[in-house]
């Protein structure tokens, strides 16, 4: 594996997580379904950072501190579990949110969805 010391780059996250993998024997338990879960339990995770903030309180966590640092490292690891489902299955994430903004430009365009929250799921 190469040294964690290494900058990481999107184009070898995917090789770098399956070699810590690996490394550990853990392939075994990264089925898709268990990469899926995980992700959840992470996104849970983060969610937690915010429950119960107001939406001041939770612009705030845009500030340096140990919150900040809580709230990234849960980010990172929703992040690595996303990253690892992707290589999984064989979905190249970043044509799939390229086709998803075309999508979402399609069905939410400027004129209609322009500071609106009320009515985007119907537009």
């Amino acid at each position: 594996m190469k040294n964690d010391a290494d900058p990481l780059r999107w184009e070898t996250l995917p090789q770098r997580l399956h070699d810590f993998a690996a490394e550990r024997d853990w392939q075994p338990f990264h089925a898709p379904k268990n990469l899926a879960s995980a992700l959840i339990v992470e996104a849970g995770e983060l969610l937690e950072h915010f429950q119960w903030l107001t939406e001041d309180q939770s612009r705030a966590l845009a500030q340096p501190g140990p919150a900040k640092d809580a709230v990234a490292a849960e980010m990172a690891d929703v992040l690595l579990y996303l990253v690892q489902l992707a290589s999984a299955l064989e979905v190249d994430l970043l044509d799939a949110a390229a086709r998803k903004m075309v999508v979402n430009a399609a069905k939410y365009p400027v004129e209609k969805a322009r500071g609106r929250a009320d009515r985007a799921s119907e537009l």
